[in-house]
């Protein structure tokens, strides 16, 4: 095929779910990055998006036959404080694709102009926060994380100004397997919308929850998925920086990387985000803070799940159910990369006493863990020590030498989307040099394969070089 081939529910929804906002054209639309292999998943041609016509449609120039471009409404708890209205200020789904397989995703121009829920913003992207999430995003998808994707990055040839700055401008292609978020479910509720509430419940059992049989269910359904997946964003030591509620997505994937980070010392208080001043979404704090946001979203269904009492007892059982899950999945994977087959809770003194001497002496998180099975794990302590009288507790627990050593290669990456080495390719990237960039893609694509080749990409910060903030670069 040529184009894409859509059917698009969402804006199939009443007027109130959205507002129809066509993308605004760009100068000079030039192709910087495309995913292949996404757009083969998609059904998509990448010989007809590497094309002129497929480039001027990523960057929002011209659109397909098919396409409905909208702006999704939504609201949100924003650092604790509750926005009624917030919506894609900056991004634009021109559609829903089905893949071959019958899978359904959106297909979202991110700094793509102006909508109505821009609040004054320009709705562009620069170019820095674009490679930023094709980055992140395809780390995660190598590390089998669940995630929205980046399908292509497009240059405007246009400027957009950050901070006083005229920086280059760039529109981000996101897939999705769909953009329905906590918040969503929030904007109606503050609206007392019933019907529309109930609309959403319907839509999101059958896209992702089909085994669920009403609100209650779809809430254990996302209770469970968002556990599993803060547990995995714990394993893999990744902070996203800004867990607003409207950045929690029912599918239960990675949504928004904005002023994301992966850990390079492990400490359980670290924040990275520039708007996170006072650690409301540090590392540690995600589990909690991913309960809370669920929290939110219970209280929008219990219209729906019934009445009085007994509804907000029934939603708050389903509740209590997250930490179990998440323990549950967070014991596996921490006992996976310390080379263990089946961890049980008599494992978690050894696995916590490892991360609080990690935490006191300094140690690189990635490399600690996967140094456990090449020898060069003490090597990342300030004072070796610390590791040595905690070796042996954990050498006497480990099962057959291979077994363990292959259960940590497995669940350990050698490599991860470094906070240096990320902006090391976007100030490349604006002086016209993409290959640190394409260099960091290809070696991300299998995070957990040995390449001498990308020897220096396992490395963390020299002192000059820490990333000590990041930013939302909205």
């Amino acid at each position: 095929m040529t184009q894409p081939r859509f059917d698009n529910s969402y804006a199939r929804l009443p007027d109130r779910f959205f507002a129809r906002q066509a993308p605004t054209p760009v100068r000079a639309p030039r192709l910087i990055a495309l995913n292949r292999p996404l757009a083969e998943r998609l059904g998509l041609d990448p010989d007809w998006l590497a094309s002129e016509d497929g480039v001027a449609m990523l960057a929002g120039n011209t659109l397909p036959e098919g396409a409905e471009p909208i702006a999704q409404a939504y609201a949100g708890h924003q650092f604790g404080g509750f926005v009624p209205q917030l919506g894609d200020g900056r991004a634009v789904m021109i559609g829903e694709v089905v893949a071959p397989d019958g899978a359904r995703f959106d297909l979202q121009l991110k700094g793509s102009g102006p909508t109505p829920f821009s609040r004054r913003g320009d709705g562009r992207a620069w170019l820095g926060p674009v490679l930023r999430e094709y980055l992140m995003s395809a780390a995660f998808a190598g590390l089998g994380l669940p995630t929205t994707q980046a399908l292509a990055a497009v240059a405007t040839g246009e400027r957009v100004v950050r901070d006083g700055f005229a920086r280059p401008g760039a529109v981000l292609t996101r897939v999705a397997a769909s953009h329905v978020r906590v918040g969503t479910f929030q904007y109606f509720s503050a609206r007392g919308d019933i019907d529309a509430l109930r609309t959403l419940c319907n839509l999101m059992i059958s896209r992702h929850y089909p085994e669920a049989d009403g609100p209650l269910s779809l809430l254990e359904a996302v209770v469970a998925a968002q556990a599993r997946l803060i547990a995995g964003w714990m394993a893999m030591g990744f902070i996203h920086g800004v867990m607003n509620t409207d950045n929690m997505a029912i599918s239960g994937e990675t949504i928004d990387f904005g002023p994301c980070a992966f850990l390079d010392a492990y400490h359980p208080r670290k924040v990275f985000s520039s708007i996170d001043t006072q650690g409301r979404y540090a590392y540690g704090n995600q589990p909690q803070i991913a309960l809370w946001n669920l929290a939110q979203f219970a209280s929008c269904l219990l219209p729906l799940i019934g009445e009085g009492e007994a509804a907000v007892e029934e939603a708050s059982a389903v509740l209590d159910g997250f930490i179990p899950i998440y323990q549950g999945e967070w014991l596996r994977r921490f006992g996976a990369k310390i080379g263990l087959a089946a961890a049980t809770e008599a494992d978690l003194p050894l696995i916590e006493s490892l991360l609080e001497r990690m935490a006191s002496e300094g140690a690189d998180f990635t490399r600690s863990f996967r140094g456990l099975s090449t020898g060069r794990a003490r090597d990342e302590f300030t004072d070796p020590a610390a590791f040595d009288t905690w070796a042996p507790g954990w050498q006497a627990r480990l099962g057959p030498a291979a077994e363990a050593q292959a259960i940590m290669a497995a669940a350990n990456p050698i490599r991860i989307p470094r906070n240096h080495r990320i902006e090391q390719a976007i100030e490349a990237a604006v002086g016209e040099d993409f290959a640190p960039f394409e260099r960091l893609m290809v070696a991300l694509a299998d995070p957990f394969a040995e390449n001498p080749d990308w020897a220096d990409l396992e490395i963390g910060p020299w002192p000059e070089e820490r990333v000590a903030r990041t930013f939302c670069g909205t």
